[in-house]
């Protein structure tokens, strides 16, 4: 089965264009050379593209080595700073969001002040419960015996 269509064949598709090619008019030449390079300024285009988000980049992970002996009082106090740390993080974006909105006339301070309340009474509920976690942890730390070092 043939590709190209019946009176088109590769030796005569490279015939036509040496014959076009051979007439020497520059101005063809320069529209030839112009459509290739788009086409291929095109496909490099899309090749370039397919590449672009395909796979994680280098991704470097901080962690914070901790002593063997923490209490769990002093997990919890950690958790809890963490925590304001991450709100503080939050509040700052949602403000840099909300001056955007402002720019552009988007109403959101109604939206904001639900979601605001919402957003408290999760974060109390949390401390809270972190709170009594806390004060568990140090009753149990005071009742427990202390351990016997070993010596060296």
């Amino acid at each position: 089965m043939a590709i190209l269509p019946r009176p088109v064949s590769p030796k005569r598709a490279w015939t036509d264009l040496r014959d076009y090619l051979a007439e020497g008019r520059r101005h063809k030449l320069l529209f030839l050379g112009l459509a290739a390079a788009a086409t291929w300024a095109i496909i490099w285009g899309f090749l370039i593209d397919s590449k672009t988000n395909t796979a994680p980049g280098r991704q470097i992970i901080y962690i914070q080595n901790w002593s063997e002996g923490r209490s769990d009082a002093d997990i919890i106090a950690q958790q809890k700073i963490d925590l304001m740390k991450r709100q503080a993080a939050i509040k700052r974006k949602q403000q840099d969001f909300r001056k955007v909105a402002d720019q552009f006339g988007i109403e959101w301070r109604k939206e904001a002040a639900v979601g605001d309340k919402r957003e408290k009474e999760a974060v109390d509920t949390l401390m809270k419960q972190l709170d009594k976690m806390e004060a568990e942890a140090k009753a149990k730390q005071k009742t427990a015996k202390p351990e016997a070092t070993p010596q060296p």
